[in-house]
């Protein structure tokens, strides 16, 4: 018989511990929707009391969001439960997920209380959620270094107390398979109550085992597996959902286990968090990766002619992969442009359309063919944007095998249009020398990508950069035929975050990195 193992999407709060990436709450709403797509069990919105923008993430998501459970992580602290249950109160299916360290290190050297004081706080936390609502998760943060017999009684207490999932860390990343494998079979067996909560596991990636720690625990009665879109999170990232859901359909002969995502949607997906976040995906990456389904080896084009199940052990189209064809041009009009875009699962607003519309008949006077991912772009960067401080309002470049490369840039810098001229080492060079005598910035800029989109010499360019500022990383991305002007979108909203940012960070409020 086939378990049906839970998923809990966790890109929205560990996914954005990775550095750079940063979303705000029009950004996290797009993309728990298209994770409701998906069909993921569980959503975890965000850490409610880490900041306003959260709050009010998670508030967002669980009223808006239908379909999966909507979760905020909360520290075990009441003032942590409360403000979870705060944004979370009034939606159907919601969850509060809260934690505290067992291993002896955590708690000797970063909390500084001894087990037993740890064991009543992570009961009296768990009985305050289970207070606000009735689906209460907690986790032993870094359990894959704790003392067991000290871990399953701390299990034990908090089952107990009202847990329906207890959620098992691999904090650091330092588990290896047959290890966190065992460890899972001893809380089976060694937790009298074990069997009255949901066994779930939360894996980083330090040593590169995520996936295989979390597919160890599914063999040894794991119930639910926590993970990220492209595996991205804290350090080397979390386990890949995407890895996990084809690992466990692709061979569900030995691990008797599947869940209940719509694979289809995977690419799309993929797409959309690498576009929001500035993450580009290696092309080596199993599953959403750009070679994941190509094959170079005459001997390997030979016989997938012959038979694709000769060299492939899952079919393009289960992700969601076909082959682009044109499907809108510039007489399209506004309806036969919304309804494509409710096909690909985004329902819009009149103003979002119509803004979403202008771009596309400007795209659409530029190129020949408009693509899936043309418009998924669009949709990205015209609707999930930010308050911007600083608007491009024109932009000409000059350079050639004999000038000096120079731009003249013309900027909206709160609501004061600037014009600038200035010159650097390159056509790109020049314009970000100018933007940032312009807006006067202090950033670095610490990575510079550049990928068509789609085929052809017409095919838009899309920018990802990554710059530094005071602390802060951020991540900007831009499109356009031109290669110039998304450069210049992909710098901009990058600089447009670091005033975002900035402007929280006088707020007083901080980020904490967790589990």
């Amino acid at each position: 018989m086939t378990r049906m193992i839970r998923i809990f999407d966790t890109t929205l709060r560990d996914g954005e511990q990775s550095p750079g990436a940063s979303m705000n709450v029009e950004e996290k709403v797009m993309i728990a929707k298209q994770l409701a797509r998906l069909g993921v069990d569980i959503i975890e919105a965000g850490f409610a009391y880490s900041s306003p923008g959260d709050f009010e993430a998670v508030r967002r998501i669980a009223q808006e969001v239908e379909g999966p459970i909507i979760c905020s992580l909360a520290r075990a602290r009441p003032e942590d439960i409360d403000r979870a249950w705060e944004a979370l109160k009034g939606a159907p299916k919601v969850r509060i997920h809260t934690f505290l360290s067992t291993s002896d290190i955590h708690l000797k050297y970063q909390f500084r209380m001894t087990r037993e004081e740890a064991k009543k706080r992570a009961v009296e936390m768990v009985q305050r959620a289970r207070s606000y609502v009735d689906d209460v998760e907690f986790s032993p943060m870094d359990a894959s270094r704790s003392d067991p017999s000290y871990l399953y009684e701390v299990l034990e207490a908090v089952i107990e107390a009202g847990a329906g999932t207890i959620n098992i860390p691999d904090t650091v990343g330092y588990a290896v398979p047959q290890e966190f494998g065992r460890l899972i079979r001893g809380i089976r067996e060694k937790v009298p109550n074990s069997s009255k909560a949901v066994i779930s596991v939360h894996c980083h990636n330090d040593l590169g085992l995520a996936v295989a720690n979390s597919l160890a625990a599914v063999l040894e009665g794991a119930g639910q597996v926590e993970c990220t879109i492209n595996g991205i999170g804290e350090r080397a990232g979390n386990t890949a959902l995407e890895e996990i859901v084809l690992g466990l359909r692709t061979r569900k002969d030995f691990y008797g286990a599947d869940t209940r995502i719509n694979t289809e949607e995977i690419s799309k997906t993929s797409r959309l968090v690498s576009k929001i976040t500035g993450m580009v995906v290696q092309p080596n990456k199993a599953i959403v990766g750009a070679n994941a389904f190509a094959h170079t080896s005459g001997i390997h084009q030979d016989g997938l002619l012959k038979e694709k199940t000769t060299y492939e052990i899952m079919r393009p189209e289960s992700i969601g992969l076909v082959d682009s064809k044109l499907v809108m041009g510039k007489l399209s009009g506004r309806h036969a442009f919304r309804q494509r875009l409710e096909e690909l699962g985004y329902t819009l607003t009149d103003e979002e359309i119509n803004r979403a519309f202008d771009r596309f008949k400007r795209l659409a006077d530029q190129k020949k063919e408009i693509y899936e991912e043309d418009l998924e772009v669009i949709v990205s960067e015209e609707i999930a944007k930010i308050s911007e401080r600083v608007v491009l309002k024109s932009l000409s470049v000059e350079s050639g095998t004999n000038r000096i490369p120079t731009a003249t840039v013309e900027l909206e810098i709160d609501g004061r249009l600037v014009k600038q001229t200035g010159t650097g080492d390159g056509p790109v060079d020049a314009v970000y020398r100018t933007i940032a005598a312009m807006t006067q910035t202090k950033s670095r800029l610490l990575m510079y990508a550049v990928k068509a989109i789609t085929g052809g010499t017409d095919a838009q360019g899309e920018v990802a950069v990554r710059l530094e500022e005071g602390g802060r990383t951020v991540s900007g991305h831009g499109a356009d035929t031109d290669i110039i002007v998304a450069s210049a979108r992909a710098y901009l909203n990058a600089l447009n975050k670091l005033a975002f940012w900035a402007s929280k960070q006088a707020e007083g409020m901080q980020k904490v990195s967790v589990i």
